[in-house]
């Protein structure tokens, strides 16, 4: 068996094996073996029919395709490896030569890493971040707080107003005629939600409870249920009860409710204080992305289409994945969403595009500067790991591979690559 690497434009390679006619024989003869006994022709007993008179009835490569993918499976991986380069895609093989007494030839049209010529990583100028926390801050995220722990009572004393919660009934016709989807008992609404009909909520607006109402809206054009896109309905309304949002007073009594402070002012610099670290958080990760953008326009690199095609759909199996884990199959969504498959990971290419930039730079970084995770730091991210999965450090090791240890390595690498560039970056 021999192999021959040929260079290709954009980091492509095609790896040509040859595999000899005695390796080629043997895989027929291997794959007759495994399916002669459910091959019956007349004259022989099921499962006694020889080679040779098979071929014979069914043409001499009866047994070809299954036996070139039983070589290609059990001699590309050793002839991958043995190039010493790093593959970055799933290999398309094609068949060049599969004829009996002759050598079996295949390629593989793979992608292999690129090189990446590094831009300066060191001080690089970013835009001078936004770290303070005003009152006004404070103020919103306590009044956020405010509306959670806030109650319905019941309005008897006024019309329905904007930002009103009611109950009502109602039912929706065309042209007179009454829709599937169209009526409702005992419906809750909150006006200014924007969650009905554009238009619907509005005109609520100075009805009075126990009142009733018609409405008339249109349609939106692309609106879900294409038998009532662009139509116009009249909805017949009864509101039933008004309800306002009360907010809890703010006191120290609302402090001690919602914190472990005894008072509003301790519960308010609490406030301000976290505000701080996530502003100090948002702004860190904001000038380290916009650092690391520069660095990737800076660098240069001949990424191929095929690394990017593998991304897009590792990308794409994860949300079906994740899509899944909510109970929501991919295909469902999709429907859904008037989407498909191949459209949806058009969306998904140019991300995948700057995942691979970011880590190919990265990468270079941590090589330039000899960043390599040693076995002390490995352990404390391992231990981190199984803190947050709530895992015993010692099942969580057993459970790991070398590859998954290489990778995790790698992961440290690369984050330690973005501290050093974070440690260097200036603000202007």
């Amino acid at each position: 068996m021999s192999a021959l690497v040929e260079r290709l434009e954009h980091n492509m390679v095609k790896l040509t094996v040859e595999v000899s006619a005695e390796e080629f024989e043997k895989a027929v003869r291997a794959v007759y073996n495994k399916n002669k006994k459910s091959i019956t022709i007349p004259g022989f007993r099921k499962g006694h029919a020889p080679q040779h008179m098979l071929e014979k009835i069914y043409g001499a490569g009866i047994f070809f395709e299954d036996a070139a993918n039983d070589l290609i499976n059990r001699t590309y991986p050793e002839e991958a490896e043995g190039t010493g380069l790093e593959f970055v895609s799933r290999p398309v093989f094609d068949v060049t030569q599969i004829e009996k007494g002759k050598d079996f030839i295949y390629t593989a049209e793979v992608a292999v890493r690129p090189e990446v010529k590094l831009g300066d990583y060191r001080g690089i100028e970013v835009s001078k971040q936004d770290r303070t926390v005003s009152e006004e801050d404070v103020d919103a995220e306590i009044r956020r707080e405010q509306e959670k722990n806030s109650r319905l009572v019941e309005v008897t004393d006024r019309p329905v107003e904007d930002g009103d919660t009611l109950i009502l009934d109602y039912s929706g016709a065309v042209d007179g005629v009454p829709f599937d989807g169209g009526t409702a008992e005992n419906q809750t609404l909150v006006i200014g939600s924007h969650s009905f009909i554009p238009g619907f909520e509005e005109q609520l607006i100075g009805t009075n409870a126990g009142e009733t109402k018609d409405i008339t809206v249109t349609f939106p054009e692309e609106y879900h249920a294409k038998e009532l896109a662009g139509k116009e309905a009249v909805f017949t309304c009864t509101v039933h009860k008004i309800q306002k949002k009360e907010l809890p007073e703010l006191n120290d009594d609302f402090a001690q409710d919602v914190s472990e402070f005894d008072t509003l002012e301790e519960y308010r610099k609490s406030v301000k204080d976290n505000l701080t670290k996530q502003k100090e958080a948002a702004a860190k990760t904001a000038a380290e992305d916009e650092a690391v953008n520069k660095l990737i326009e800076n660098s240069e690199m001949d990424i191929p289409e095929a690394m990017i095609d593998a991304q897009t759909t590792q990308m794409y199996q994860d949300y079906a994945r994740q899509l899944q884990g909510q109970g929501i199959p991919i295909d469902t969504y999709l429907q859904y969403m008037g989407s498909s498959e191949a459209k949806l990971k058009e969306e998904m290419r140019p991300q995948a595009l700057k995942q691979i930039q970011t880590r190919l730079v990265l990468e270079e970084v941590a090589k330039d500067a000899c960043l390599e995770a040693n076995d002390l730091r490995l352990e404390e991210e391992i231990e981190k790991i199984a803190e947050r999965y709530q895992m015993e450090v010692a099942k969580l090791k057993e459970s790991m591979s070398d590859f998954d240890r290489e990778n995790l390595k790698k992961d440290i690498s690369v984050q330690e690559a973005i501290d050093l560039i974070a440690d260097t970056l200036k603000e202007v």
